[in-house]
């Protein structure tokens, strides 16, 4: 077998003194989430010279938040938008591969309360199947009243008739793009979070790079591209805005925003409340939403909502009535219907949805979410919407216009089809190991190098070990006890009070490894939000 290569360090002052360094980029990248991390490692992997920069740390934004399902989209079907659906599929088949340790088939069953039910989704999931063709991953199966109940024991069983059994993926969207972004680094491109970009730079009226900030030390530093890619999600107007007013003769150029943002919510409460590994689909509640629950690392997430929002906090709160909703919605179809006592983190992800030409309205579930590429008059190049299994695709039709307008040379595509993700190995797909709880597993072929650090054996909490935050220090950017307890471990997203009680532990261990502040106070703050309900 051969000898893995060593996990790369990103020591974070030798990381800002190659930026410092650099002269000239091919690609600049703005943002950290899913989709800037697909064109960074697709750039890189194609040969080109790519930096990266993130004002938070990856995939802190809506990228961590996602309902955690690698789908093809069973209520796009429904839509009628089957080239979506095809394209999602395609690419969930590529992502299992390419990440076996982090995305996996899940199993889905779709009670049904009502005798027609059973057949009249189970004709559509059978198209699904269809339209899946050599990417499915099991057939779809028509359930008795009993074997839906063996598959979801917790299920409310009053009423029930029967049941439909289809296949779709999970995944860890958190540590999905932190190996997105590893596996970039690993092809030569340079990533930097908490680097925010402060301005645009222009000649004879094109850009030619942008200022940015280390936000930890507020240093600036200029970086010299070919091509800047705004991938910022919900936040790309804010760039576009610059670039309009850079660009406007009169100092005033007006942008008109292309995303509505759309919050969904997401409760997390103990196992139990399910039972079983397989995930409960509900295709359509009493307001015709989709409600999942959604076995996920020991847990179980109950969720989700489509709500319209008119800001953009970084860290959003539920309203009332969307955890009412959900918990109420929960209760019909849970043998135990889950109270707010029970609730262990609530979560909030903002979805960049795409305005049609002259959308002015609030009916979130309306808009597009295909991802949108624009080039302005001054060649900044903006992607937004879309969602997280078709990232690589999204990265793919990136670069293509950057091509197309000679922003960049072309070079050959598909550099990222078979391209196996950090951690992946040799390992194919498997029934899911994400339904249980968070532990070494999620580290793939690497896990011999974190088992060798020192604090293998000190468990901080069963599946995080001080060997797991040094890692985090050493090899995955981790700055802050919120880049450790939110997304390279999910104590945050699973357990908010117990992520809490481990602050001040983690902070020690990332103090004695970065020699930077860890901001335990401020994670004491965030977890309290992500215990706090609304009245």
């Amino acid at each position: 077998m051969a000898t893995l290569p060593q996990p790369a360090f990103t020591h974070r002052a030798e990381l800002i003194s190659r930026l410092a360094c650099e002269s000239q980029y091919d690609l600049a990248i703005v943002g950290g989430g899913a989709t800037g991390l697909g064109v960074a490692l697709d750039a890189a992997a194609r040969g080109f010279k790519v930096v990266l920069i993130e004002s938070h740390d990856f995939a802190k934004g809506t990228s961590s938040r996602a309902t955690k399902l690698v789908h093809g989209g069973v209520r796009y079907l429904a839509q009628g938008n089957i080239s979506l659906v095809r394209e999602a599929l395609r690419e969930r088949t590529t992502l299992l591969e390419n990440a076996p340790h982090l995305a996996q088939p899940l199993a889905f069953v779709m009670p049904s309360y009502q005798w027609w039910e059973a057949p009249f989704y189970g004709i559509g999931l059978k198209m699904y199947d269809v339209l899946a063709g050599k990417a499915s991953l099991g057939a779809t199966e028509l359930l008795s009243r009993d074997q839906a109940l063996a598959l979801l024991p917790m299920a409310q069983p009053h009423g029930l008739k029967a049941g439909i059994k289809y296949w779709d993926g999970q995944f860890n969207d958190a540590r999905l793009a932190l190996a997105l972004a590893r596996t970039a680094a690993a092809h030569g491109a340079l990533l930097l979070n908490y680097c925010r970009a402060a301005d645009l730079t222009y000649q004879n009226g094109k850009i030619t790079g942008l200022v940015c900030e280390d936000t930890l030390t507020g240093q600036p530093h200029r970086i010299q591209a070919r091509c800047v890619v705004n991938a910022t999600g919900v936040w790309v107007d804010e760039l576009r805005q610059k670039d309009g007013v850079a660009n406007a003769d009169d100092g005033r150029h007006p942008v008109k925003p292309m995303v509505a943002p759309s919050q969904g919510v997401h409760i997390v409460v103990d196992r139990e409340f399910l039972g079983g590994e397989s995930a409960l689909m509900v295709p359509k509640t009493a307001d015709g939403r989709v409600l999942f629950a959604v076995p996920w690392l020991g847990k179980v997430i109950l969720g989700t909502t489509d709500t319209p929002r008119h800001d953009l906090a970084r860290e959003p709160s539920a309203f009332k009535e969307e955890v009412d909703f959900i918990l109420n919605e929960s209760a019909r179809y849970l043998r135990r219907a889950p109270s707010r006592a029970d609730v262990k983190s609530v979560w909030v992800g903002l979805r960049p949805l795409v305005k049609a030409q002259g959308e002015d309205g609030d009916n979130t579930k309306s808009l597009s979410r295909e991802h949108t590429v624009l080039v302005s008059r001054s060649g900044l190049v903006t992607v937004t919407g879309g969602k997280w299994t078709t990232y690589r695709s999204m990265a793919e039709d990136v670069l293509r216009v950057c091509v197309e307008r000679s922003l960049l040379a072309e070079k050959k595509s598909g550099a990222t089809l078979h391209l196996k993700l950090i951690g992946a190995g040799a390992a194919g797909m498997s029934v899911s190991s994400l339904c249980k709880p968070p532990g070494i597993h999620s580290y793939g072929d690497e896990q011999a190098f974190v088992t060798a650090l020192p604090g293998a054996d000190r468990e901080l909490t069963p599946g995080l070990t001080e060997a797991m935050v040094r890692f985090a220090a050493r090899h995955e950017y981790a700055v802050r006890v919120e880049d450790v307890l939110a997304r390279r471990s999910r104590l945050l997203f699973l357990d908010a009070q117990l992520a809490a009680s481990l602050a001040g532990q983690v902070g020690e261990i990332l103090f004695q490894e970065t020699g930077l502040d860890p901001q335990v106070v401020a994670f004491l703050e965030l977890a309290e939000h992500y215990l706090r309900l609304p009245d």
